[in-house]
Order: C-alpha cells, then sequence, then structure tokens
C-alpha cells in the first residue's frame, strides 16, 4: 500500500468512499504483491498532484476480505474510480500517473 495515504478497510469503506461527495480513487493491493509495490509510490504521487480534486486511499485486500470480495477483485493491484459513492471506472495491474490523473479529470468534469 502507499505510503502516507489514507487506508480503508471493510469498517470505514462506505464511510469513506461510498458517502464520500465527489472523487475518490481506491487503490485496492496486497504487501505480498509485486505490481503493488511498483504502483504505490505512483500512487503516491496522484494523491498530492490531485488533493484538490479528488481523494486518493488505500486498501489492503487481505486485510479488507469482504470489500474485496464485494467489488470482484480478481487482480491486484486494482483502482476503482468513484464519483459520488458510484463505482465510475477500474484499471487494472501497473498503470502511468498520466493515465489515472486523466481518469480522474474525466470525473471532474
Amino acid at each position: 500500500m502507499a505510503e502516507g495515504l489514507q487506508k480503508v478497510n471493510d469498517q470505514n469503506f462506505e464511510t469513506e468512499v461510498e458517502k464520500h461527495e465527489g472523487t475518490v480513487v481506491v487503490d485496492l493491493g496486497a504487501g505480498w504483491c509485486p505490481p503493488c509495490k511498483i504502483l504505490d509510490p505512483i500512487i503516491a504521487e496522484v494523491a498530492a498532484e490531485v488533493a484538490d480534486r479528488a481523494k486518493v486511499v488505500s486498501c489492503d485486500v487481505d486485510e479488507s476480505r469482504n470489500t474485496a470480495v464485494r467489488f470482484n477483485i480478481l487482480n491486484v493491484p486494482t483502482l476503482i474510480f468513484f464519483k459520488n459513492g458510484q463505482e465510475k471506472q477500474r484499471l487494472v495491474g501497473v498503470v502511468p500517473k498520466e493515465m489515472i490523473i486523466e481518469e480522474i479529470d474525466k470525473l471532474a468534469s
């Protein structure tokens, strides 16, 4: 999971993501996952760059199994983009920072 990001889990996912007004990007990953470790610094950079227009959080699928099952997470890392509590987009695997920011900007417009 990306350092310095707010962590969400089964207990606070609804409050922090689904009840949040605006855009939220959820980084679902696991500590044992090499691609997740590659994505972590990218997510940290994105969180810093988009702080004025989106909330970026991380969720460990091993610690939050109910959330992983509920959102049918079959591969990590998976990024889920929410707008006003509704899932709008998913990206799976290591993706470039520019692609993540582009998705955030689409939701903000």
